[in-house]
Protein backbone atom coordinates (compact mmCIF):
# COMPACT_ATOMS: atom_id res chain seq x y z
CA UNK A 1 0.00 0.00 0.00
CA UNK A 2 1.50 3.22 -0.87
CA UNK A 3 1.53 5.90 1.74
CA UNK A 4 -0.10 9.37 0.14
CA UNK A 5 2.51 12.06 0.36
CA UNK A 6 1.81 15.50 2.07
CA UNK A 7 -0.46 17.24 -0.64
CA UNK A 8 1.00 20.41 -2.34
CA UNK A 9 0.43 24.06 -0.45
CA UNK A 10 -1.74 26.46 -2.73
CA UNK A 11 0.58 29.50 -4.01
CA UNK A 12 -0.83 32.56 -2.76
CA UNK A 13 -2.48 34.69 -5.10
CA UNK A 14 -2.28 38.23 -4.78
CA UNK A 15 -4.53 40.72 -6.59
CA UNK A 16 -2.45 43.08 -9.09
CA UNK A 17 -1.29 46.17 -7.98
CA UNK A 18 -3.85 49.00 -8.76
CA UNK A 19 -1.98 51.24 -11.41
CA UNK A 20 -0.44 55.06 -10.33
CA UNK A 21 -0.03 56.63 -13.22
CA UNK A 22 -0.97 60.29 -11.35
CA UNK A 23 -1.82 62.05 -8.22
CA UNK A 24 -5.11 61.09 -8.92
CA UNK A 25 -4.74 57.74 -8.59
CA UNK A 26 -2.93 57.93 -5.84
CA UNK A 27 -5.22 59.72 -3.81
CA UNK A 28 -7.86 57.52 -4.45
CA UNK A 29 -5.39 54.56 -3.53
CA UNK A 30 -4.48 56.70 -0.10
CA UNK A 31 -8.15 57.92 0.65
CA UNK A 32 -7.47 61.58 1.13
CA UNK A 33 -7.31 64.53 -1.44
CA UNK A 34 -5.48 65.47 -4.16
CA UNK A 35 -4.20 68.26 -2.25
CA UNK A 36 -2.86 66.49 0.44
CA UNK A 37 -0.43 64.26 -1.97
CA UNK A 38 0.65 66.87 -3.55
CA UNK A 39 1.60 68.52 -0.09
CA UNK A 40 3.15 64.93 1.08
CA UNK A 41 5.31 64.47 -1.73
CA UNK A 42 6.33 67.92 -2.59
CA UNK A 43 7.09 68.47 1.90
CA UNK A 44 5.00 72.43 1.26
CA UNK A 45 2.75 73.42 3.51
CA UNK A 46 1.08 71.82 6.74
CA UNK A 47 0.45 68.41 6.88
CA UNK A 48 0.15 65.71 9.81
CA UNK A 49 3.54 63.24 9.80
CA UNK A 50 1.91 60.55 9.46
CA UNK A 51 0.13 61.40 6.67
CA UNK A 52 2.72 62.15 5.03
CA UNK A 53 4.63 59.12 5.61
CA UNK A 54 1.96 56.77 4.80
CA UNK A 55 1.62 58.65 1.51
CA UNK A 56 5.08 58.30 0.37
CA UNK A 57 5.16 55.34 1.24
CA UNK A 58 2.60 54.25 -0.55
CA UNK A 59 4.24 56.15 -3.42
CA UNK A 60 7.12 54.19 -2.79
CA UNK A 61 5.23 50.66 -3.15
CA UNK A 62 3.59 52.30 -6.68
CA UNK A 63 6.88 53.60 -8.08
CA UNK A 64 5.32 56.86 -8.31
CA UNK A 65 7.16 60.26 -8.61
CA UNK A 66 5.50 63.73 -8.88
CA UNK A 67 6.54 65.57 -12.11
CA UNK A 68 6.19 69.34 -10.10
CA UNK A 69 7.06 70.95 -13.38
CA UNK A 70 4.38 68.97 -15.26
CA UNK A 71 1.60 69.77 -12.34
CA UNK A 72 2.77 73.03 -11.81
CA UNK A 73 2.37 73.51 -16.02
CA UNK A 74 -1.19 72.60 -15.32
CA UNK A 75 -2.16 74.63 -12.82
CA UNK A 76 -0.05 77.77 -14.79
CA UNK A 77 2.07 78.58 -11.89
CA UNK A 78 5.65 77.68 -11.34
CA UNK A 79 5.60 77.53 -7.13
CA UNK A 80 8.28 79.85 -6.52
CA UNK A 81 8.72 83.80 -5.52
CA UNK A 82 11.45 85.96 -6.88
CA UNK A 83 13.70 88.20 -4.42
CA UNK A 84 15.93 90.59 -6.37
CA UNK A 85 18.25 93.41 -4.68
CA UNK A 86 19.03 95.73 -6.80
CA UNK A 87 22.26 97.44 -6.07
CA UNK A 88 22.63 100.65 -8.53
CA UNK A 89 23.36 102.67 -5.58
CA UNK A 90 26.09 100.87 -4.19
CA UNK A 91 27.40 98.13 -6.30
CA UNK A 92 29.90 96.85 -3.65
CA UNK A 93 27.28 96.12 -0.65
CA UNK A 94 26.98 91.82 -0.28
CA UNK A 95 24.58 89.49 0.85
CA UNK A 96 26.52 89.06 4.14
CA UNK A 97 25.38 92.61 5.24
CA UNK A 98 23.15 91.71 8.00
CA UNK A 99 20.19 93.57 7.49
CA UNK A 100 19.67 91.50 3.80
CA UNK A 101 20.59 88.54 5.32
CA UNK A 102 17.90 89.33 8.48
CA UNK A 103 15.20 90.30 5.48
CA UNK A 104 15.79 86.43 3.35
CA UNK A 105 15.84 84.47 5.89
CA UNK A 106 12.50 86.11 7.59
CA UNK A 107 11.32 85.93 3.91
CA UNK A 108 12.62 82.28 3.02
CA UNK A 109 10.20 81.39 6.44
CA UNK A 110 7.14 83.15 5.23
CA UNK A 111 7.10 81.84 1.73
CA UNK A 112 8.04 78.56 3.08
CA UNK A 113 5.33 78.64 5.32
CA UNK A 114 2.91 79.12 2.24
CA UNK A 115 4.54 76.50 0.13
CA UNK A 116 6.45 78.18 -1.93
CA UNK A 117 10.20 78.30 -2.92
CA UNK A 118 12.48 81.61 -3.21
CA UNK A 119 14.48 82.37 -6.32
CA UNK A 120 16.85 85.00 -5.01
CA UNK A 121 18.95 87.30 -7.14
CA UNK A 122 21.54 89.72 -6.35
CA UNK A 123 21.67 92.64 -9.47
CA UNK A 124 23.82 94.77 -10.58
CA UNK A 125 22.12 96.70 -12.89
CA UNK A 126 23.54 97.11 -16.25
CA UNK A 127 20.42 97.58 -18.66
CA UNK A 128 17.55 99.43 -17.73
CA UNK A 129 14.95 96.25 -18.94
CA UNK A 130 16.58 94.25 -16.10
CA UNK A 131 13.54 93.23 -14.07
CA UNK A 132 11.09 93.53 -17.33
CA UNK A 133 13.63 90.47 -18.38
CA UNK A 134 13.08 88.62 -14.94
CA UNK A 135 9.56 89.10 -15.02
CA UNK A 136 9.12 88.21 -18.35
CA UNK A 137 11.06 84.62 -17.67
CA UNK A 138 8.23 83.45 -16.36
CA UNK A 139 10.21 81.06 -13.53
CA UNK A 140 8.36 82.81 -11.04
CA UNK A 141 4.67 83.71 -9.68
CA UNK A 142 5.39 87.12 -8.07
CA UNK A 143 8.42 89.29 -7.32
CA UNK A 144 9.79 91.22 -4.61
CA UNK A 145 12.18 93.49 -5.18
CA UNK A 146 13.95 94.63 -1.52
CA UNK A 147 14.94 98.56 -1.71
CA UNK A 148 14.50 101.05 -4.78
CA UNK A 149 18.00 101.45 -5.03
CA UNK A 150 18.12 103.92 -7.94
CA UNK A 151 15.78 101.75 -9.89
CA UNK A 152 12.88 103.86 -9.57
CA UNK A 153 12.38 104.39 -13.45
CA UNK A 154 12.74 100.25 -13.86
CA UNK A 155 10.60 99.78 -11.03
CA UNK A 156 7.84 102.16 -11.89
CA UNK A 157 8.00 100.68 -15.92
CA UNK A 158 7.49 96.95 -14.53
CA UNK A 159 5.10 98.11 -12.02
CA UNK A 160 2.44 99.65 -14.73
CA UNK A 161 1.79 96.40 -16.45
CA UNK A 162 2.65 93.62 -13.80
CA UNK A 163 0.49 93.26 -10.90
CA UNK A 164 2.99 90.61 -8.57
CA UNK A 165 5.26 92.72 -7.63
CA UNK A 166 5.98 94.41 -3.94
CA UNK A 167 8.84 96.88 -3.08
CA UNK A 168 10.23 96.73 -0.13
CA UNK A 169 11.56 100.76 0.04
CA UNK A 170 9.99 104.72 0.25
CA UNK A 171 6.07 105.13 0.28
CA UNK A 172 5.43 107.17 -2.36
CA UNK A 173 1.47 107.72 -2.92
CA UNK A 174 2.26 107.96 -7.02
CA UNK A 175 4.11 104.41 -7.77
CA UNK A 176 2.89 102.32 -9.77
CA UNK A 177 3.33 99.04 -7.34
CA UNK A 178 2.63 98.25 -3.83
CA UNK A 179 5.35 99.28 -1.23
CA UNK A 180 6.02 98.16 2.44
CA UNK A 181 8.66 100.05 4.63
CA UNK A 182 9.34 101.84 7.19
CA UNK A 183 8.18 105.29 8.16
CA UNK A 184 11.64 106.65 7.03
CA UNK A 185 10.95 110.72 6.87
CA UNK A 186 9.19 110.24 11.00
CA UNK A 187 12.52 107.67 11.33
CA UNK A 188 14.55 110.47 10.76
CA UNK A 189 12.79 112.98 12.76
CA UNK A 190 12.88 110.52 15.70
CA UNK A 191 16.64 111.01 15.37
CA UNK A 192 16.68 114.64 15.12
CA UNK A 193 14.52 114.82 18.23
CA UNK A 194 16.78 112.58 20.38
CA UNK A 195 19.80 114.26 19.38
CA UNK A 196 18.44 117.99 20.24
CA UNK A 197 17.59 116.15 23.81
CA UNK A 198 21.25 115.04 24.22
CA UNK A 199 22.10 118.96 23.51
CA UNK A 200 23.46 118.23 20.39
CA UNK A 201 23.94 120.99 18.17
CA UNK A 202 27.04 120.55 15.26
CA UNK A 203 25.26 118.02 13.42
CA UNK A 204 25.82 115.55 10.50
CA UNK A 205 24.22 113.49 7.99
CA UNK A 206 26.16 110.32 7.26
CA UNK A 207 24.31 108.32 4.09
CA UNK A 208 23.96 107.79 0.26
CA UNK A 209 21.04 109.98 -0.67
CA UNK A 210 20.49 108.28 -3.98
CA UNK A 211 18.79 105.76 -2.04
CA UNK A 212 15.30 106.71 -1.78
CA UNK A 213 15.18 105.62 1.46
CA UNK A 214 18.37 107.38 2.72
CA UNK A 215 16.88 110.71 0.71
CA UNK A 216 13.47 109.75 3.20
CA UNK A 217 15.76 109.52 5.82
CA UNK A 218 17.42 112.58 6.01
CA UNK A 219 14.71 114.65 4.62
CA UNK A 220 12.89 113.77 8.14
CA UNK A 221 15.93 114.55 9.95
CA UNK A 222 16.27 118.05 8.29
CA UNK A 223 12.99 118.92 9.01
CA UNK A 224 12.38 117.93 12.37
CA UNK A 225 15.70 120.31 13.18
CA UNK A 226 15.06 123.95 13.84
CA UNK A 227 15.85 126.41 10.90
CA UNK A 228 19.71 127.97 12.06
CA UNK A 229 20.60 123.84 13.34
CA UNK A 230 19.25 122.59 10.07
CA UNK A 231 21.68 125.54 7.73
CA UNK A 232 24.84 124.10 9.59
CA UNK A 233 24.00 120.45 8.89
CA UNK A 234 27.09 118.64 7.34
CA UNK A 235 25.97 115.61 4.73
CA UNK A 236 28.51 112.97 4.64
CA UNK A 237 27.93 110.51 1.27
CA UNK A 238 29.01 107.71 2.06
CA UNK A 239 28.54 103.62 0.86
CA UNK A 240 26.94 100.73 2.68
CA UNK A 241 29.87 98.51 3.04
CA UNK A 242 31.46 98.48 6.37
CA UNK A 243 35.28 98.65 4.84
CA UNK A 244 33.92 102.06 2.73
CA UNK A 245 31.64 103.99 5.75
CA UNK A 246 34.35 103.14 8.13
CA UNK A 247 37.21 104.96 5.53
CA UNK A 248 34.90 107.43 4.91
CA UNK A 249 34.51 108.10 8.42
CA UNK A 250 37.75 107.74 9.42
CA UNK A 251 38.86 110.47 6.46
CA UNK A 252 36.20 112.72 7.72
CA UNK A 253 37.40 112.95 11.41
CA UNK A 254 40.97 113.06 10.21
CA UNK A 255 40.44 116.51 8.70
CA UNK A 256 39.26 118.07 11.55
CA UNK A 257 35.73 117.45 11.38
CA UNK A 258 34.04 117.65 15.02
CA UNK A 259 30.16 117.18 15.28
CA UNK A 260 28.92 116.69 18.36
CA UNK A 261 25.61 114.99 17.06
CA UNK A 262 25.79 112.23 14.11
CA UNK A 263 22.74 110.55 12.24
CA UNK A 264 24.07 107.84 10.37
CA UNK A 265 21.43 106.36 7.56
CA UNK A 266 21.89 103.01 8.66
CA UNK A 267 23.50 101.03 11.44
CA UNK A 268 26.95 99.40 9.57
CA UNK A 269 27.66 102.97 8.63
CA UNK A 270 26.90 104.08 12.53
CA UNK A 271 29.29 101.43 13.76
CA UNK A 272 31.94 102.62 11.34
CA UNK A 273 31.57 105.53 12.20
CA UNK A 274 32.35 104.98 15.94
CA UNK A 275 35.17 102.87 15.49
CA UNK A 276 36.91 106.00 13.25
CA UNK A 277 35.79 108.34 16.06
CA UNK A 278 37.93 106.51 18.69
CA UNK A 279 40.89 105.75 16.08
CA UNK A 280 41.07 110.11 16.49
CA UNK A 281 40.37 109.89 20.08
CA UNK A 282 36.28 110.94 19.89
CA UNK A 283 35.00 109.54 22.52
CA UNK A 284 31.08 108.15 22.06
CA UNK A 285 29.07 108.98 23.56
CA UNK A 286 30.60 111.58 26.03
CA UNK A 287 32.17 113.62 22.79
CA UNK A 288 29.54 112.89 19.78
CA UNK A 289 26.35 110.64 20.05
CA UNK A 290 25.82 108.46 17.40
CA UNK A 291 22.27 107.29 15.67
CA UNK A 292 21.71 104.74 13.56
CA UNK A 293 19.10 103.00 11.68
CA UNK A 294 18.17 99.75 11.42
CA UNK A 295 18.37 97.73 14.55
CA UNK A 296 20.18 94.97 13.48
CA UNK A 297 21.99 92.23 15.62
CA UNK A 298 24.99 94.14 15.64
CA UNK A 299 24.25 97.29 17.02
CA UNK A 300 22.97 95.53 20.17
CA UNK A 301 26.39 94.01 20.62
CA UNK A 302 28.58 96.36 19.37
CA UNK A 303 30.77 98.59 21.93
CA UNK A 304 29.38 101.16 22.94
CA UNK A 305 25.41 99.23 22.09
CA UNK A 306 23.91 101.59 18.95
CA UNK A 307 21.11 103.87 19.73
CA UNK A 308 18.61 103.76 16.44
CA UNK A 309 15.96 103.64 14.84
CA UNK A 310 14.08 100.30 14.50
CA UNK A 311 12.65 99.02 11.52
CA UNK A 312 10.79 95.62 12.80
CA UNK A 313 12.19 93.63 9.66
CA UNK A 314 10.41 90.17 10.42
CA UNK A 315 6.77 91.80 10.49
CA UNK A 316 8.23 93.82 7.20
CA UNK A 317 8.65 90.52 5.85
CA UNK A 318 5.54 89.05 6.91
CA UNK A 319 3.86 92.01 4.90
CA UNK A 320 5.75 91.41 2.09
CA UNK A 321 4.55 87.69 1.31
CA UNK A 322 1.19 88.75 2.70
CA UNK A 323 0.56 91.59 -0.05
CA UNK A 324 2.00 89.51 -2.87
CA UNK A 325 0.30 86.52 -2.49
CA UNK A 326 -3.06 88.52 -1.89
CA UNK A 327 -1.97 90.30 -5.20
CA UNK A 328 -1.53 86.70 -6.98
CA UNK A 329 -5.30 85.88 -5.71
CA UNK A 330 -6.49 88.73 -7.60
CA UNK A 331 -6.98 91.45 -4.28
CA UNK A 332 -6.97 94.59 -4.45
CA UNK A 333 -4.29 95.21 -1.64
CA UNK A 334 -3.31 98.94 -0.77
CA UNK A 335 1.06 99.12 0.59
CA UNK A 336 2.06 99.28 3.96
CA UNK A 337 4.04 102.19 6.28
CA UNK A 338 5.42 100.54 8.77
CA UNK A 339 5.94 103.26 11.97
CA UNK A 340 9.73 103.13 13.46
CA UNK A 341 10.92 103.23 17.27
CA UNK A 342 13.83 104.90 18.47
CA UNK A 343 15.77 102.35 20.65
CA UNK A 344 17.89 104.24 22.78
CA UNK A 345 21.27 102.79 24.01
CA UNK A 346 25.42 103.58 25.13
CA UNK A 347 26.27 105.30 22.00
CA UNK A 348 24.03 108.42 22.66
Amino acid sequence: MNAKGPSPQKSEVRPPKAEVRSIADLARIAGVSVSTISRALTGKGTLNEKTRERVRALADEHGFRLNVAAQNLRLGRTGAIGVLLPLGHDRGQHLSDPFFSAMLGHLADELAEHGYDLLMSRVLPGRANWLDDFVRSGRTDGVIVIGQSNQGAVLDAVGRHYRNLVVWGAHGTDLPYLTVGTDNVAGGALAAEHLLARGRRRLAFFGNVEAPEFAAREQGFLAALPPDLRAQVEIVPIQLTPESSFAAASAYFAAGNRPDGVFAASDIIGMSIVSAAAEQGIVVPEAMSVVGFDDILLARIATPPLTTVRQDIAEGARRLVALLLQRIAGADVASVLLEPRLVERGSS
